[in-house]
């Protein structure tokens, strides 16, 4: 059964607790221009609301790890975000030391959209499982991003398949910082390609303009297994607050 199929058993989303709907999130606090009060503030925000995890830019591991203690939230680390276009010995690195540290959700990775692009399958695989390869064994998953507003639907898919062959645990959509491109982000059309692709073999993660609370409960209703949403969204899709999200993520 696909993962489209299992979704049309679960639960419809607009039935959900705000509980339930929290867990699909990823409560993002990437922006580079945070300060730390506002990086604070924020992941406690994501911890009080029930989120899956907050995903937090490496320099603040330690910033963040003792506002989720105690908690079923977990941090979400990003390796080589935004771009993904570090060697893959660096990408290692920085996996090794986030890994050290305990409690982790999983860890969002950036595949290298260049080599995509350049049709450089192999390549890209490689670099994907290298990382892969350090955040099992310390038993961590990983989440692969890899823009698919910068690519065709031939490309996504041929991506997907490297992630699958990588044994990656979940391809994702976007990373929110994509220039020179039309944004589009975790659309069901994009979604439902990345379902068919992986075809169970993989989970999928969907972010970027996941800002309405009816984008939000229809990618669940699919059967999507994480998004991304930005801090001002988080309270528009969660139905807590009704005014348009003016988030750009």
């Amino acid at each position: 059964m696909s993962k489209t199929q299992e979704a049309s058993y679960m639960k419809k989303a607009s039935e959900m607790s705000v509980v339930e709907l929290a867990k699909y999130i990823d409560y993002s606090v990437l922006k580079p221009e945070f300060t730390e009060q506002e990086i604070v503030d924020l992941t406690i925000d994501g911890v009080k609301l029930g989120c899956a995890t907050i995903c937090i830019n490496p320099a603040y591991m330690d910033l963040c790890m003792p506002l989720i203690e105690g908690t079923d939230t977990k941090l979400c680390p990003v390796c080589d975000f935004p771009f993904g276009t570090s060697s893959t010995a660096s990408k290692v690195a920085q996996a090794e030391i986030l890994c050290k540290y305990p409690n982790i959700g999983e860890v969002d990775i950036v595949a290298n959209y260049g080599l995509i692009r350049s049709g450089k399958y192999a390549e890209v695989t490689a670099d994907i499982k290298a990382v892969v390869d350090v955040c099992h064994a310390a038993g961590y998953e990983v989440k692969v991003i890899f823009e698919t507003d910068a690519l065709s639907t031939e490309q996504v898919i041929a991506t997907c398949k490297c992630c699958v062959d990588a044994k990656a645990d979940f391809v994702k959509t976007s990373t929110g910082f994509l220039t020179g491109f039309e944004a589009h982000g975790a659309t069901p059309e994009i979604i439902q390609v990345m379902m068919d692709a992986v075809d169970g073999k993989c989970k999928v993660k969907g972010s970027g303009c996941i800002r309405t609370r009816e984008r939000f409960l229809e990618l669940i209703d699919m059967g999507i297994d994480r998004m991304g949403v930005g801090y001002k969204s988080v309270p528009v899709v969660l139905g807590l607050d009704d005014k348009a999200s003016t988030d750009n993520y």
